[in-house]
């Protein structure tokens, strides 16, 4: 079978599936995982699919897909712990810490319970319940409520942000692609998570390696307006290396 047709049958199955495993495909046209691969990388190039770590999805599920916190919850949870562990190792005291809502930014405030002299800013009512016990300053955004995610969204927690800064700012996104940029699937999401980045000193994106590879509606930044990215050891070679030449810090939890 020629690169060309294999690449016809794999784009028919993810139509019709909705999704795809690199293991099966590759077991399936009796070729390596390598080539199956490569082949979903060229789809993807294509705007043909959403290529995802392990996989591929369709477009439709890969931009509009919008879960809500308790889902994403029961994913990758022990990347995400790792992630997080990270991610509070490059805070110290004395400083303001920025977190976007999110599972792993939720795991990160979790990590954060026992400084004594730091201030968290969020958009994210569940984080700063998370929070309400301990001896941090939590400042929360004003703006409307997503059901989805518990975060504050809309002109007020935008103003809001605008009025402070941070020193880091930890950002969990949906769809990371290592060419392209960060994204989200709300728009609301997006323009807010921009303020975020804007307000920052450091910029630090927190996602595991599924995220790489997909894209959301919703465009939040280029890859280069951010300075750090914490994932895990399953993203690609090939993100690591668009990460490096964008200028971006990466840390492998």
């Amino acid at each position: 079978m020629l690169n060309e047709e294999r690449r016809r049958a794999i784009l028919e199955l993810v139509n019709q599936d909705g999704r795809v495993l690199v293991k099966e495909l590759a077991t399936r046209f009796g070729t390596s995982e390598i080539t199956i691969r490569k082949d979903l990388e060229e789809l993807h190039a294509q705007g043909r699919i959403h290529r995802t770590h392990g996989g591929a999805l369709t477009v439709q599920s890969g931009a509009l897909l919008d879960p809500s916190l308790r889902e994403k919850e029961k994913l990758h949870r022990k990347e995400k712990l790792r992630i997080a562990e990270a991610a509070t190792h490059m805070v110290e005291e004395g400083q303001s810490v920025l977190l976007d809502s999110g599972t792993t930014t939720t795991a990160i405030a979790r990590g954060l319970r026992d400084f004594r002299h730091i201030t968290v800013i969020t958009n994210a009512v569940n984080i700063a319940a998370e929070l309400s016990g301990s001896q941090i300053e939590v400042i929360l955004t004003g703006g409307t409520v997503r059901k989805n995610s518990f975060s504050l969204v809309g002109p007020l927690a935008e103003e809001s942000l605008r009025q402070l800064s941070a020193d880091i700012l930890f950002l969990g996104v949906d769809g990371f692609d290592s060419k392209l940029g960060l994204s989200t699937p709300n728009l609301l999401e997006a323009k807010v998570n921009k303020v975020m980045i804007g307000i920052a000193r450091r910029a630090v994106a927190v996602c595991d390696s599924s995220k790489f590879g997909r894209r959301a509606m919703s465009t939040i930044v280029p890859v280069a307006a951010i300075h750090h990215v914490i994932t895990d050891k399953g993203v690609s070679k090939a993100d690591l290396r668009n990460l490096k030449q964008a200028g971006v810090t990466v840390t492998l939890a």
